[in-house]
């Protein structure tokens, strides 16, 4: 028989352990990374950035700084969410409020700073976007802080209000996302652009919704009514599937009509079927956290496919 002399005296198994061993050393090194970009927020502003590059690709608008703003908006408002809910945050995610806990005065201090650049290069593109930039910080102030006459039982925030805080969520961010890019340029707003917009405020309610399955406890035990909290994960995951059939059928009315092409309709549809996949896996696998962040980045599929044609 013939032997190679460099593996003798290897035990059966060691290259598994030695693979093993590497991918945890790795792990272990790129977790403050991964940390960084989960749970500071900075992965959201990133897709907030992306989703505006979207939309200048779907309307043929040319690139200006409305990404950035975009994505500075997006991190300075999920970071001070993170902050205002970290007691509650403690429950229904413990591992990000334990790392916004360390980091808390840098939190405020980079939360402040993205607004206020965020809001000064708005300014360049005239009153309407520096109006779109100041929408998200007012919308979060009365969405998050507790200034709802005590009429109702318990309900202090407009984020404890069944299905309303889903959708202010939803119409806030789509109305940055899709109409900052056009405040920038200066262009008009065209039919596409209202399809557009209803895309991004249907598909953000379902990316919105989703989270609400791995915070159910939580939710319910803060008061917090949301999809899931009331109807369940069974009915949750019925409602978020109408929604994004409703969204499917909103797309192929707008190119039958001509409103979109058949490309930016697929590109669109794209969106959607990585979206229903998300909903699919809801309640099938336990980690519910990694399907929030899929859910988040369903959209990245698209822009892929709109930027596409450019690489070749």
């Amino acid at each position: 028989m013939v032997t190679d002399p460099q593996n003798q005296g290897k035990k059966p198994g060691m290259e598994s352990r030695t693979y093993r061993s590497l991918i945890t050393k790795l792990s272990t090194r790129t977790k403050p990374v991964r940390n960084l970009l989960l749970y500071s927020s900075v992965y959201l502003a990133l897709i907030a950035a992306a989703e505006v590059v979207l939309v200048s690709k779907l309307l043929s608008l040319p690139l200006s700084p409305a990404p950035i703003v975009a994505g500075l908006l997006t991190f300075a408002v999920y970071g001070n969410d993170r902050l205002v809910d970290i007691e509650t945050d403690a429950k229904t995610a413990p591992a990000r409020t334990a790392f916004v806990r360390q980091y808390q005065d840098r939190f405020y201090v980079l939360a402040a700073i993205a607004y206020g650049l965020a809001v000064a290069l708005s300014v360049f593109g005239g009153p309407l976007s520096f109006g779109l930039s100041l929408l998200p910080g007012a919308v979060w102030v009365l969405y998050a802080y507790n200034w709802i006459p005590q009429f109702a039982e318990q309900t202090r925030r407009l984020k404890e209000i069944f299905i309303l805080n889903s959708a202010l969520v939803a119409v806030a961010w789509s109305l940055v996302i899709v109409f900052l890019p056009l405040a920038f340029v200066d262009a008009s707003v065209s039919p596409a652009a209202g399809v557009v917009f209803f895309f991004f405020v249907l598909a953000t309610f379902v990316n919105t919704e989703i989270p609400n399955v791995r915070d159910t406890a939580g939710d319910r035990e803060t008061g917090v009514r949301t999809l899931p909290v009331v109807v369940g994960v069974r009915g949750t995951k019925f409602v978020l599937y109408g929604i994004t059939v409703l969204t499917a059928a909103i797309l192929v009315v707008a190119v039958s009509e001509s409103v979109l092409t058949v490309r930016e309709v697929s590109v669109l549809l794209a969106s959607l079927l990585f979206l229903a996949g998300v909903i699919f896996c809801l309640n099938r696998i336990e980690n519910n956290g990694a399907l929030a962040i899929a859910a988040e980045c369903t959209r990245l599929p698209a822009l892929v496919l709109a930027v596409l044609p450019m690489l070749r």
